[in-house]
């Protein structure tokens, strides 16, 4: 049985990034189905909905390519998170975190 540091986590097709200064922001519909967006949308609201992550974040979204699993992903972020005592579980919560939302999924290698 695989663990959650086997997995692969892959960006959902619905989820875009950006790029604003050293950040990266998703960006997502607030509704999939085009009728929803015309007629569900409040016209005081956008139809994109952006999440500006925060420094951390970023450095975990950035290295999300549908190849790195959970473990590799982590590996790579040791010095990013200054060998912090228990960072490992910080990344896989926060990926958990994401899943949940919808903003990505994960496969098996």
């Amino acid at each position: 049985m695989k663990n959650l540091f086997d997995l692969v986590p892959v960006v959902s097709d619905h989820i875009t990034t950006e790029k604003e200064g050293e950040l990266s922001v998703i960006a997502f519909p607030r509704f999939r189905s085009k009728f929803m967006q015309k007629y569900f949308v409040p016209k005081s609201k956008p139809a994109i909905i952006r999440i500006r992550l925060e420094e951390h974040g970023t450095a975990v979204w950035d290295l999300i390519d549908g190849k790195r699993t959970v473990k590799e992903i982590s590996d790579s972020l040791i010095a990013h998170f200054n060998q912090e005592e228990n960072y490992e579980y910080r990344i896989a919560i926060y990926l958990g975190q994401l899943q949940k939302q919808g903003f990505i999924k994960y496969k098996i290698r």
